[in-house]
């Protein structure tokens, strides 16, 4: 444009200076006429006419130069305003092309003139670099940058203005994409180029950010690693330590861990470090449980090892505590288990997902499930449904209801009870328990016999109070509060109490002062006041008995309930005492009566023992060739002498060995006795009753019968009164056995007959003392021998047992300890 102008004043200049040459050439011209004239005189015009002429000539002049000039003006005129045209179209194109690399997308082109003008914006980035379209919002900086970008661009463009500091910045838009900012100064401006990244550049921005990201993020890991309270170490790719925590190297003893790196000293020992690198490969590997030593004390590590192309990071968690809690809590698990298993109530439990998850052995056998199809564990329905198709689930009439009305225990946030009486007469209380993370427990109580039991308790209760309302005997019950709680129509009428205060439930200090009035006793009646308000948690039973003013003898005692409560009893026995003391009066009598016989009879049989020696004596002298001869008359009463007198002598034996086993002074002479010696000396005793009754004696000892200890002298008396009882009770011409056997460590003796046998009404009195049941008059005997036959074997510790049956014989049984300790006193 200025060079537009410069043109026009040229060709104004020209004209200009054409009009004066053109005004002045004329007038000079006649003034130059004048001045010939006069000096010449030859003219002979005026010199007005010649002023005329010559102001007409010039201005012809004038004219003719005014018109050559406006004609060159024109003409250079025109030459110019086509250059000046041509310049136009040249600055338009360089002005279009400069618009159009400006408004380029690629860039962007902020122009800041001075500082009170709004700065210039020309170009356009693309949106989908996060970048605004509009003016202001593209110089809102803060609204599409990210926040350190922003204040970057900000103090950058700051320092352009007011320093010109050239500058060149990398930012980074919200969404993540990558600008260049490129600051300069060109004369008065100010221009800030904005243009995306591609390329090697794109990738560097986008690495440099990847690199503060990463860095950032590993020195938080690092910080956060730090302060974990476990053992994190990192190792390089040749398995060297290259940067542990502050808790691994408390655990390895270390205030340092730079003495970690130069020491490289291991948490774990070999064999963890081994099983650690037993799982190879990259990725993240677990070992659960690692014996490790922190500071003397053995603790459990789980360890999870992460391992990849650039080394390996662990971290060690104590997990002492939490595997004694789990070792506690599966220990209380299998034993609650256990417990359950063994419970008699059935116990099942169902998980969120409404399958079985664990029953015991109760609940199988309430059910009659088959373990195989408990052990698939089956949802909760498809148990209902199997114990409906076997018909033990209560009768439904809209079963599809019932089931789903079940199901809402696990939707419940409270324990649901419920009574089921099944079709075999079985009555369950079944209690669905909601699990508060899920599932339900079901516990199936079969209280069929509770119920029966009640039923029965409650008839019992009923007979109990008939009963006890028609007990002869007193009765109260007391409760933990002092005061009556029931009692029967035989206390009021033994204490003569009023059934309207009996009704009132009175205090125990109110019955005694009612009782005082029947019977006045200062000791009793505190005493069971006592026994009923006592504090103490175990109350003493008390017992005794009283007398009344009236003659009656009552018996009292105090009895403690479970509850608390004191039963109280009175029995009037006053008839029993009388009864009693009556019976004592005559038993001491029978007493001193038993006393003096066994007195008399110890006593005749002492003084009958040494006449009778003397007159068997002198009937044996008497009986000797060399005193005399005697005829055969008196030979056969001296026979009859020795006879008598020797049966005589027998029986007043036996009556003084009775004698010393009831004084309790008899003592046995224990020693080795050979079992065949002792019943081949027995038998020899027996020998001429034998012969006389022709009875056969059929012997069956065995070779081996050995020996026992025993009173030889008392288990030959023992055969020989066994032998005697049974050839009295044989019929003449018959037999009798004697049988010895050694079972274990016993000997036992058995001597059988085939008499008539024995009643079982005399079984019992065989052993009494003068009972005879003889069943042939002539071989009667005075009763003594199987008294004397028990009361020794019982004093060897055995025992004698009868087998009898009528009209088929009798065996005595005769058992002996093999090896007695000691004597004992015969029964």
């Amino acid at each position: 444009m200025r060079r537009h102008g410069g043109g026009l004043g040229r060709i104004r200049r020209a004209a200009v200076t054409a009009g004066l040459l053109s005004a002045v050439s004329p007038a000079a011209l006649m003034i130059a006429t004048a001045a010939r004239a006069e000096t010449s005189g030859a003219l002979s015009h005026s010199p007005f006419e010649l002023a005329l002429l010559a102001a007409m000539t010039g201005t012809v002049a004038f004219a003719f130069v005014c018109a050559f000039a406006l004609i060159r003006g024109r003409r250079q005129h025109a030459e110019e305003l086509t250059r000046v045209r041509s310049e136009r179209a040249v600055l338009r194109r360089d002005i279009d092309r400069a618009e159009t690399l400006l408004n380029a997308s690629d860039h962007r082109l902020v122009v800041y003139d001075d500082a009170d003008s709004e700065p210039r914006v020309m170009g356009h980035l693309g949106e989908a670099q996060g970048v605004p379209s509009g003016q202001r919002a593209f110089l809102a900086f803060g609204q599409w940058l990210d926040r350190e970008s922003a204040m970057r661009i900000e103090r950058a463009i700051t320092g352009l203005r007011r320093n010109a500091a050239d500058f060149t910045e990398l930012l980074k838009t919200a969404n993540g994409e990558h600008l260049e900012a490129t600051g300069h100064v060109a004369g008065a401006h100010a221009f800030v180029r904005f243009r995306g990244l591609s390329g090697e550049r794109e990738d560097y921005s986008r690495m440099r950010d990847a690199y503060t990201e990463l860095q950032a993020r590993s020195e938080s890991m690092l910080q956060l690693l730090s302060a974990l309270p476990r053992p994190v170490w990192i190792r390089t790719p040749k398995g060297r330590l290259s940067w542990v925590n502050q808790a691994y190297a408390r655990a390895v003893g270390c205030a340092d861990r730079d003495r970690v790196y130069s020491e490289q000293i291991e948490l774990l020992d070999a064999a963890g470090r081994k099983e650690i690198a037993r799982l190879a490969g990259n990725g993240l590997a677990s070992v659960e449980r690692l014996p490790v030593v922190v500071e003397g004390e053995r603790r459990v590590f789980s360890v999870d090892k992460v391992s990849g192309d650039y080394g390996s990071a662990a971290v060690a968690v104590d997990v002492s505590a939490l595997d004694d809690a789990q070792t506690t809590l599966r220990r209380t698990v299998e034993f609650h288990a256990h417990t359950l298993d063994q419970l008699a109530t059935a116990v099942a439990i169902f998980g969120p997902d409404r399958r079985l998850n664990f029953y015991n052995e109760a609940y199988r056998g309430l059910w009659d499930l088959d373990p195989a199809f408990l052990e698939q564990m089956p949802e909760d329905s498809a148990i209902l449904d199997r114990l409906r198709a076997a018909r033990k689930l209560p009768e439904q009439a809209d079963f599809r209801s019932w089931k789903a009305a079940q199901m809402e225990a696990y939707r419940s946030v409270g324990a649901k009870e419920q009574w089921w009486h099944l079709p075999d007469g079985q009555t369950l209380r079944v209690i669905a328990n909601p699990h508060p993370q899920g599932g339900v427990t079901y516990v199936y109580e079969n209280v069929t016999e509770r119920i029966e039991l009640k039923t029965q308790v409650e008839a019992l209760s009923r007979v109990q109070g008939e009963t006890l309302d028609t007990l002869s005997d007193a009765v109260a019950v007391f409760g933990s509060d002092g005061r009556l709680r029931l009692s029967n129509p035989a206390f009021s009428n033994m204490w003569k109490l009023a059934k309207s205060r009996i009704e009132n439930r009175p205090h125990i200090a109110e019955i005694v002062e009612w009782c005082a009035m029947v019977q006045p006793d200062e000791t009793v009646w505190p005493a069971l006041s006592a026994a009923v308000t006592s504090l103490s948690d175990e109350h003493r039973q008390i017992r005794g008995r009283m007398e009344r003013r009236d003659g009656a003898v009552i018996d009292y005692a105090t009895i403690p309930l479970p509850d608390g409560a004191i039963l109280l009893t009175f029995v009037d026995i006053t008839d029993t005492i009388k009864a009693e003391r009556a019976l004592v009066e005559k038993n001491e009598a029978l007493q001193q009566a038993d006393q003096l016989k066994n007195a008399f009879i110890q006593h005749v049989s002492y003084e009958l023992r040494s006449p009778l020696t003397n007159i068997i004596g002198f009937a044996q002298l008497l009986n000797e060739p060399n005193v005399g001869d005697l005829n055969d008359k008196q030979g056969e009463y001296i026979d009859y002498i020795l006879s008598s007198s020797s049966a005589l002598l027998a029986i007043i034996n036996d009556i003084l060995d009775l004698a010393t086993v009831d004084a309790g002074i008899m003592e046995l002479d224990l020693a080795e006795v050979d079992v065949s010696e002792t019943v081949a000396a027995a038998v020899e005793g027996v020998r001429d009753r034998l012969d006389e009754a022709r009875i056969a004696l059929v012997t069956d000892i065995p070779e081996t019968i050995g020996s026992f200890v025993a009173d030889k002298r008392r288990l030959r008396q023992v055969l020989f009164n066994l032998l005697s009882n049974a050839i009295a009770h044989s019929p003449d011409g018959g037999d009798i056995e004697i049988r010895c056997e050694r079972q274990k460590d016993e000997i036992r003796f058995t001597v059988t007959d085939h008499g008539r046998g024995i009643p079982k009404d005399r079984v019992k009195s065989v052993f009494d003392r003068f009972v005879t049941h003889a069943d042939n008059g002539d071989r009667k005997g005075a009763g003594l021998g199987l008294s004397i036959v028990k009361s020794l074997v019982e004093l060897h510790g055995g025992n004698v047992r009868i087998e009898s049956e009528e009209g088929s014989g009798t065996s005595v049984v005769c058992t002996f300890p093999g090896n007695p300790d000691s004597a004992t006193e015969a029964a």
